[in-house]
C-alpha cells in the first residue's frame, strides 16, 4: 500500500504542473485589456506603463509564469487587479462556499444515484426498472441552467418555499438553517447530473458483477438472495467510489451555471465574474484552485479504492 501511495503521489507532482501551465497561458487568451480596467481607457502611457509593471504585465509570459507558480507555492496568489485586494482570501472565501454546495449535492447524488442503480439492477418489477431508467436519463440529459430555472420559477416564485438566490438571509447572516434553506434548490440542481451518472455506471458495474463465478457459487449454496445481492454491491464498491469520487471533482470545478443562477458566492461565480472584468489573477487563482481540488480528490480516491480492492493495489498505478 506504501509503494503504492508513493507512486501516486510522484505522478501526482507532473499532473499539477501542467495543470498550471495550462491555467496560466489558457487565462492569457481572455481578450480585453486588464489595465484600461484600472485606470480607463483614455489613461496616458506613463500611467499605464506604471500600472503593467506593478502587475508585471509587461514582462515575458515565460518569466510571468515562473514568478506566479513561486509565489503560488508559497501560498502567494497575488493581488486582485479589480478589487484591488489580496487573491487568496478572496478566493478561499468563494471556494469554501463551493465545498459546501459540493459536498451537498455530492451526499444526494451518491445516495440517490446508487439507490436508483440498485433498483434498476435488482428489482424484479419492470415498472420500477423502467421509472429508474426513465429517471437517471432525465438526470443526465437535463441542462443545469434551465433546471435551476424551472426550480427557481416553481419553488421560489410560485410557490415561495425557498428563496431564490444568495447563501444567507439578510437578517440572519450566521445562520445555520438560513444557509440549509439557501442551499436546497441550487445542491438539488447541481445533484441532477452526477445523479444520473453515478445511476447508470453503477448499475453496469453491478450488472458486470453479477455475471461473475462467485455469484452462482453463492446462490448454489443456498444463500438468500438479500445476503447475495449484499455480496454483489460489496463487490462494485470500488468502482462506486471512482465513479462518485469524479463526479465530486466534477462538481467542484463545473458548478458555474448553478452557482451563478442562483447567486451563489463561490468560485464559479467568481471565475464568471473576473472574467468580465478581465482580472487575471483571479482568473488564475481559481481555476488552479479548481484544478488542485480535482486532482486531490482523485488521488484521495485511488488511495480509498487501493484499500478496498487489492486488486488495484497489486496493479499499481495503472490501475
Amino acid at each position: 500500500m506504501k509503494r503504492y501511495l508513493s507512486q501516486r503521489l510522484l505522478l501526482t507532482i507532473p499532473i499539477l504542473l501542467g495543470v498550471s501551465v495550462i491555467v496560466f497561458f489558457t487565462v492569457q487568451l481572455v481578450p480585453g485589456d486588464p489595465i484600461a480596467t484600472m485606470v480607463g481607457a483614455h489613461a496616458t502611457p506613463e500611467t499605464r506603463h506604471l500600472m503593467a509593471h506593478r502587475y508585471g504585465l509587461d514582462r515575458a509570459l515565460p518569466v510571468q509564469y515562473v514568478l506566479w507558480l513561486g509565489n503560488a507555492l508559497q501560498g502567494d496568489l497575488g493581488a486582485s487587479i479589480a478589487r484591488q485586494t489580496d487573491v487568496s482570501g478572496i478566493v478561499a472565501t468563494a471556494f469554501t462556499n463551493t465545498l459546501t454546495l459540493t459536498l451537498f449535492a455530492a451526499s444526494i447524488a451518491v445516495v440517490v444515484g446508487a439507490g436508483l442503480a440498485m433498483a434498476i439492477t435488482f428489482s424484479r418489477r419492470r415498472t420500477s426498472r423502467m421509472l429508474s431508467s426513465i429517471v437517471s436519463l432525465a438526470s443526465v440529459s437535463m441542462p443545469q441552467y434551465s433546471l435551476g430555472v424551472i426550480v427557481i420559477v416553481v419553488f421560489a416564485a410560485n410557490l415561495a418555499w425557498f428563496p431564490a438566490g444568495g447563501m444567507h438571509d439578510v437578517l440572519a447572516p450566521d445562520s445555520y438553517s438560513s444557509l440549509v434553506h439557501h442551499l436546497i434548490l441550487p445542491g438539488l440542481t447541481a445533484a441532477a447530473i452526477p445523479t444520473g451518472i453515478i445511476a447508470r455506471m453503477f448499475s453496469a458495474a453491478l450488472a458486470e458483477e453479477s455475471q461473475e463465478p462467485y455469484v452462482d457459487n453463492l446462490r448454489a449454496r443456498g444463500l438468500s438472495e438479500w445476503r447475495v445481492r449484499r455480496h454483489i454491491v460489496h463487490g462494485s464498491l470500488a468502482s462506486l467510489l471512482t465513479i462518485s469520487g469524479l463526479q465530486i471533482g466534477y462538481l467542484l470545478g463545473g458548478v458555474v451555471f448553478v452557482e451563478v443562477v442562483f447567486a451563489w458566492p463561490g468560485i464559479g461565480e467568481l471565475v464568471y465574474e473576473s472574467i468580465s472584468r478581465r482580472d487575471y489573477p483571479v482568473i488564475q487563482a481559481g481555476i488552479l484552485v479548481s484544478a488542485l481540488a480535482f486532482v486531490i480528490t482523485n488521488l484521495v480516491v485511488d488511495v480509498a479504492r487501493a484499500a478496498l480492492d487489492p486488486r488495484v493495489r497489486a496493479s499499481g498505478v495503472t490501475a
